[in-house]
């Protein structure tokens, strides 16, 4: 299962291209309604998400325009989350990093989820057609 999960991910491709847009439109609900911190790297990473996600709903998902957008959003969107990301990683080496209450909501922690999200669906967006079984 492991070994072909990339292919099985592409089989079903409609699905996660839908899943990362809901996530994209999820957080960004939530950040419009104001219950989580208006926050300029994460409204960039969960948009870059979206983006994938509807590229890889395109029919023509693997024309070399729809990969160009697609490694251009990508490069931004792992940048930032990036940059985000390593902002912990000195809060960390500082000795002041926290998790607070809401640990599920640490920016250290969503943004490397955004980075694996992220990197995934460039991945699927830029993989040759799956292999027959």
């Amino acid at each position: 299962m492991i070994n072909n999960l990339p292919d099985t991910l592409l089989r079903y491709r409609v699905i996660v291209g839908l899943l990362a847009s809901l996530v994209c439109a999820a957080t960004w609900a939530l950040d419009l309604t104001q219950l989580v911190y208006e926050c300029p790297f994460c409204r960039a990473q969960r948009t870059v998400i979206g983006l994938l996600g509807l590229i890889i709903l395109l029919p023509w998902y693997r024309h070399w325009l729809s990969r160009y957008l697609a490694a251009i959003f990508g490069v931004f969107g792992l940048v930032v989350g990036s940059m985000q990301h390593f902002r912990g990683w000195a809060r960390i080496s500082a000795g002041e990093f926290e998790w607070g209450e809401q640990w599920y909501i640490n920016p250290w922690l969503l943004s490397g989820c955004a980075i694996f999200i992220i990197m995934a669906l460039l991945l699927l967006i830029w993989r040759d057609s799956p292999t027959a079984d």
